[in-house]
């Protein structure tokens, strides 16, 4: 069974080859998957794609067949078709985060790519295409109903994010009426934390202007959340062993991952030892943000206060009766992993995307 990993170095990527790399050591698991693995000695094999090739001395890039592509040009979409010749499955995580300044460009590289992905996999004749939605794609609702993979995923119209998650939503859609031979998943996932990712998280949504406070390293004394704001999250781990499982099943259809509970203010006020400021209004946390987010001061634009505000609290029934998928992290775990990670500055020294903050002290 060949699977091939598209954005392969990210957070998810590095976690889910980590994941592939086990399965592909447990004979067993390949028995289990339902492929005919007859006269394949290696059982499972990698093919990792990404914009730059990791360090393929460390770990979980050792062992993989590597191919630099850039998703969001034409040149990438012929490389990709190459690429994934003969792969019985895909798993499409490619996405950009930044330059959220530039939405020309990151949508190059979202919606573009993934149309590019499409394309290469239904003309390479990939058996089972597995795709990175997420919470982001789902139209706005309230918090106090649980909403299933039926709810509509037009997304929330003021974050570019949702947008083209959506945007992406809408090509998974088309390909699976132009090519019903071919099963599509998509997981939606809630936020995604480790603690490896915490350099990451920090450059994508904080910059290098925000103070340490903001990062756990010191204590914060009050929490201006609104009361909208009830999140879920998932340890890339987590998200790993359902991609594994998804692709190991060749099961098609939407799949939400999130682990609990989910994350009320009181919650992350706790997490960050702080007391919470009760009645703090959106529209002016949305204000501060936006201000900040103009001044250069931080990453995160505005839009990402109304994603937190109006994404609905996913049901995940599905994954567990499906998919057999329990989160073995919960959600509080997931994020005092990232705390600790962003405070820290942890990174993978292998990844490009995944670098520390600073490097480790010489020995």
């Amino acid at each position: 069974m060949r699977i091939a990993v598209i954005g392969a170095t990210g957070n998810v990527g590095t976690a889910l080859l980590s994941r592939l790399q086990r399965a592909a050591r447990d004979r067993e698991a390949i028995q289990r998957s339902g492929y005919d693995t007859a006269g394949d000695a290696d059982g499972i094999s990698i093919t990792g794609i990404a914009r730059t090739i990791p360090d393929t001395s460390q770990e979980p890039y050792a062992g993989v067949d590597w191919h630099a592509i850039d998703v969001g040009t034409d040149e990438g979409r012929d490389a990709l078709t190459l690429a994934l010749a003969g792969a019985d499955a895909v798993v499409h995580l490619a996405w950009a985060i930044q330059p959220n300044r530039n939405e020309a460009a990151m949508r190059r590289t979202n919606v573009t790519g993934t149309a590019n992905a499409l394309h290469a996999a239904g003309t390479a004749g990939v058996r089972h295409f597995v795709c990175a939605s997420s919470v982001a794609a789902y139209s706005p609702s309230d918090k106090d109903t649980r909403r299933d993979e039926s709810w509509p995923t037009d997304g929330v119209g003021s974050s570019q994010y949702s947008r083209q998650k959506a945007e992406q939503e809408r090509l998974l859609d088309a390909f699976e009426r132009d090519r019903p031979e071919i099963p599509v998943a998509r997981l939606r996932p809630g936020l995604i934390f480790q603690e490896q990712a915490g350099s990451e998280v920090g450059r994508y949504f904080l910059g290098p202007l925000v103070p340490k406070i903001l990062l756990g390293g010191l204590p914060l004394p009050l929490l201006p959340v609104p009361s909208t704001f009830i999140f879920q999250a998932v340890h890339a781990e987590d998200i790993a062993e359902a991609y594994w499982r998804v692709v190991a099943r060749r099961a098609s259809g939407a799949f939400n991952i999130a682990a609990e509970p989910e994350l009320t203010p009181g919650r992350v006020a706790d997490l960050l030892g702080a007391r919470r400021v009760i009645g703090f209004p959106t529209r002016l946390l949305r204000w501060l943000v936006g201000v900040s987010w103009r001044l250069h001061i931080q990453r995160t634009d505005p839009g990402w206060i109304d994603l937190a505000a109006q994404s609905p609290v996913m049901d995940t029934t599905r994954a567990r009766n499906e998919l057999g998928w329990e989160a073995r992290h919960s959600s509080r775990e997931a994020m005092a992993a990232i705390l600790t990670g962003m405070r820290s500055g942890t990174g993978h020294g292998g990844s490009p995307k995944m670098y520390p903050r600073r490097a480790p002290d010489a020995a």
